[in-house]
């Protein structure tokens, strides 16, 4: 039976570094992958430009049954911290609004400097290898494997969430904890489109394609950022944050003027043209088709001059607090992360361990840890690895 000091099973963003941290400090380290090609989550990421950190992380960024489990590993290995290995490597990039950083040139640079990384302090990587088996024993795990078993002293889990299938995602890391004895917080999509009824669809299929910036708000969830109408509902950033807010039976509501010019195109409209349908001042606030969209909701047979003070009021309060109900979302497909995973009360914050399994560890998305859209979750991940990295 072969063996090592480490063995992680999954050799994406959380594992590949983990694996190089914990090489760096002597530890024999190999990797197991089902995937063919490592690293695919990060590959296509960031619109194939990996959106590798964001400068502006702090823990009200992630969601978490705890949510102060994240402050240790990410006060300890900062974007900061990555961005150095990133230009030690000669990876130029740039900033996008709101702290987001991007490769200049492929994300594909990003999966070549963790597999430099990990080449460099001699760990192994197995790719299209399929665990099969996990057991404890006095001294360690033995993990069954498509190409043999393999002895670990310690056994690092960073098999990711159910998001993607298409590239691999599955529940093993979930069914693992299980199987040593952690509880698993129920996993649903997260960072993702939701869809509606079909009463709501027939107009939001007209406005499929349309985009404009807007405030939305579900529970304690509240962005500002753009809204796309698709031919299944909402998307966009905007949503996409707020999904990780939402669930069933919740409204959304959407302010879509949320830098203002109401009442400025209000009183412009009925000096110059009050003769004209609500319609013609919607026109100026909003995309034409959506415009048209919500006159018609509004449904105001009168001129703009006809307003009185209570339709106006109304109309207002249609543009800024408009409640939208949606029925679900486009699920793990398209979901670009996972909610919920192992759950935090049985992990160490700062090692990643298990607090009741020694030498076994969980890391990056399969962990009850969620990060905001615009790089937070690459950082949970290197921060996690980092942080069961040090120690495994």
């Amino acid at each position: 039976m072969q063996k090592r000091d480490v063995v992680i099973i999954g050799a994406g963003a959380a594992g590949m570094m983990c694996g190089s941290v914990a090489g760096g400090r002597g530890r024999s380290v190999l990797l197991l992958d089902h995937a063919r090609k490592i690293g695919e989550k990060i590959r296509i990421s960031g619109g194939g430009r990996c959106n590798f950190t964001n400068l502006e992380t702090e823990a009200r960024h992630f969601l978490s049954g705890n949510p102060h489990f994240v402050k240790s590993a990410l006060g300890r290995y900062t974007p900061q911290d990555f961005v150095a290995l990133v230009e030690a490597h000669g990876i130029t990039w740039h900033e996008k609004a709101k702290g987001q950083l991007f490769c200049d040139g492929s994300a594909v640079q990003i999966v070549d400097m963790l597999k430099m990384e990990l080449a460099d302090v001699g760990a192994e990587i197995w790719s299209d290898t399929k665990v099969v088996d996990v057991k404890q024993h006095n001294d360690g795990f033995e993990i069954t494997t498509a190409r043999g078993p393999v002895l670990a002293q310690s056994l690092v889990v960073a098999t990711g969430g159910k998001s993607i299938p298409k590239i691999g995602a599955s529940c093993f890391g979930y069914q693992l904890a299980q199987q040593f004895g952690l509880q698993v917080v129920a996993p649903s999509p997260g960072l993702v489109p939701l869809t509606f009824g079909a009463q709501d669809l027939t107009g939001f299929r007209e406005l499929a394609g349309v985009s404009l910036p807007v405030r939305v708000v579900c529970g304690d969830g509240a962005f500002e950022d753009d809204l796309l109408f698709t031919h299944r509902g909402l998307s966009g950033p905007a949503i996409l944050q707020v999904s990780s807010y939402w669930r069933a039976g919740q409204g959304l509501r959407i302010n879509l003027l949320p830098r203002g010019g109401f009442h400025a195109a209000l009183e412009m409209m009925r000096a110059q043209a009050g003769g004209q349908m609500v319609q013609s001042l919607l026109a100026r606030l909003l995309p034409k088709k959506l415009a048209r969209h919500m006159a018609a909701r509004f449904g105001f047979a009168g001129t703009i001059a006809d307003l009185s003070r209570a339709d106006i009021t109304a109309l207002q309060a249609l543009l800024t607090d408009w409640q939208v109900f949606p029925t679900g979302s486009e699920g793990y497909r398209t979901a670009e992360v996972t909610l919920g995973g192992v759950d935090t009360n049985g992990l160490d914050a700062r090692t990643m361990q298990a607090r009741h399994v020694p030498g076994l560890y969980f890391i990056g998305e399969v962990v009850d840890v969620t990060g905001w859209l615009g790089g937070y979750n690459f950082q949970w991940a290197w921060a996690s690895g980092q942080a069961a990295g040090q120690v495994a």
